[in-house]
């Protein structure tokens, strides 16, 4: 069976794919943990057969090193039956036109082969809303143009709170009603969505002016803080948890290396 890792910088996601052909993101086994609970994952995973890992991590060389050893611990795969996902010039139906394509966040590129293969033939813009927020655009035709990042939900409004004055420390799940707050929290938090959405909807009105007139953009929106953007979005918009994980079985489904 094949392990679908996806390491991010706050927390750990795994998948195992309930069926070996198809069916994207259908999971016969899933979970999550926090870094501080990272040992967790060797029961989790010890016992359920697999065979084979793919692995995407942007949590550093320290992270890497703790996974292999855990995997080595729950399953006792061979070093060959581990394939760290990497950017690369073209990969899964997507063509990755970065200047330096491997300089391209891994988890990244695998949110764009995952959100292709979902919407095939689809121009995209791919919202991923973590400790940052990383906004992508996908061609129709499954070229990967660029895109940008901005702090996260909680790194923006927590960085503004610490470093400003007198202004107060916010919960990162404080509801906005109305754009224009009446108290500060608020108003912290009103401003701070403002600059997450306003950058998806300007990612796909940018998209939409390089598309023939009847192509309409989807957004796509993934990542933990996706639920608290989503309903201040102006635009059309879909929400897909996992895309990671998922772009890494259309890459494993996709792929000639064995190994995947």
């Amino acid at each position: 069976m094949l392990l679908l890792v996806d390491a991010g910088n706050t927390r750990v996601k795994w998948a195992v794919p309930e069926n070996a052909s198809g069916g994207l993101g259908r999971w016969a086994h899933s979970g999550l943990v926090e870094h501080a609970q990272l040992d967790r994952l060797v029961d989790e995973w010890r016992g359920l057969g697999i065979t084979r890992a793919l692995l995407s991590n942007v949590a550093g060389a320290v992270m890497r090193e703790r996974l292999q050893q855990m995997l080595t611990e729950a399953t006792a795969l061979p070093p060959q039956a581990l394939h760290w996902f990497a950017s690369v010039p073209e990969a899964g139906g997507v063509r990755n036109q970065y200047r330096n394509p491997a300089q391209l966040g891994c988890d990244r590129f695998a949110s764009a082969i995952g959100a292709h293969a979902l919407f095939p033939g689809e121009a995209l813009i791919v919202a991923t809303c973590g400790t940052a927020t990383t906004v992508d655009a996908v061609t129709a035709d499954g070229v990967f143009l660029g895109g940008m990042i901005l702090p996260g939900l909680g790194l923006m409004a927590s960085s503004l709170a610490k470093n400003t004055a007198q202004l107060p420390q916010i919960a990162q799940d404080l509801l906005v009603s109305q754009p224009f707050a009446d108290h500060t929290d608020a108003a912290i938090a009103s401003g701070c969505i403002a600059a997450q959405a306003g950058a998806i909807e300007r990612a796909v009105q940018a998209l939409s002016k390089r598309q023939a007139p009847a192509e309409q953009v989807r957004c796509v929106l993934s990542g933990g803080a996706a639920a608290l953007i989503a309903p201040h979005l102006s635009v059309p918009h879909q929400r897909i948890d996992n895309l990671v994980l998922i772009g890494l079985q259309a890459f494993a489904l996709t792929s000639s290396n064995s190994s995947c």
